[in-house]
């Protein structure tokens, strides 16, 4: 059975009440001061790092709510300063800026563990939205929505996932993933449904996205001949 009740709106603020901290990682100089000014606009504060060695030592004095990562920087590819990120800060928050705009790559961005994946050109207004998404703004609602199964909870507007009360970070498909199978909990959702949430939509990365998803939650999430259902508790 899901339950779908209502939680407070989150907030644009970091701990203690100060702004969100967010580091922008690009090589580009007029992008980077762009998003600098956009983002500080926004009542953020924010620091700009121009390759991957700059981003992992502005991290670490600068700790970060929040991170824009271009993928493709002159040093570091920028899957691995994700790892490294991930590695110090497991549940940091961060969205890939990236000129790579095939299916292909993003699913690979999005299954490398990024919270979400921005081709260029994108405008500024998508950026600040998908920010306050990953720092559970919830901006354009005033109460964000919950689903329920059992004690699994996902929070629609916060994109944030909680299981026995502890938050379990998930990338930006399997989020969408279990979005779609929380919605009707015992229920099958056809595979092409879920494939559609799946850049390229192909069967074997929504495979290894159910794989993950069933890892990460423990949870039993069975295949069917259609396609999947979460068993409901």
């Amino acid at each position: 059975m899901t339950m779908v009740t209502s939680a407070a709106p989150g907030s644009r603020y970091g701990t203690a009440g100060r702004p969100a901290r967010i580091l922008v990682v690009d090589d580009e100089p007029s992008l980077a001061e762009l998003l600098t000014l956009t983002l500080s606009y926004e009542g953020w504060d924010v620091r700009s790092a121009a390759d991957g060695e700059a981003a992992l030592a502005t991290a670490a004095v600068f700790t970060p709510d929040a991170v824009l990562l271009d993928m493709m920087l002159p040093d570091l590819d920028g899957v691995e300063v994700l790892r490294r990120l991930r590695t110090e800060w497991p549940h940091l928050p961060v969205l890939f800026l990236t000129a790579r705009d095939s299916a292909e790559d993003r699913a690979a961005g999005l299954l490398a563990g990024a919270d979400d994946y921005l081709t260029k050109p994108f405008s500024l207004d998508l950026v600040v939205s998908r920010l306050r998404n990953v720092l559970g703004d919830a901006a354009d609602s005033p109460a964000g929505t919950v689903l329920q199964a059992g004690d699994l909870e996902l929070g629609v507007e916060s994109r944030t996932v909680r299981r026995g009360g502890a938050t379990i970070p998930l990338t930006g498909i399997e989020f969408d993933v279990l979005e779609q199978l929380m919605r009707v909990p015992g229920e099958v959702v056809p595979g092409i449904d879920l494939g559609a949430r799946i850049p390229g939509g192909r069967t074997a990365v929504v495979a290894l996205c159910l794989a993950s998803l069933r890892r990460k939650l423990g949870v039993e999430i069975i295949a069917v001949e259609s396609g999947y259902r979460l068993a409901a508790d």
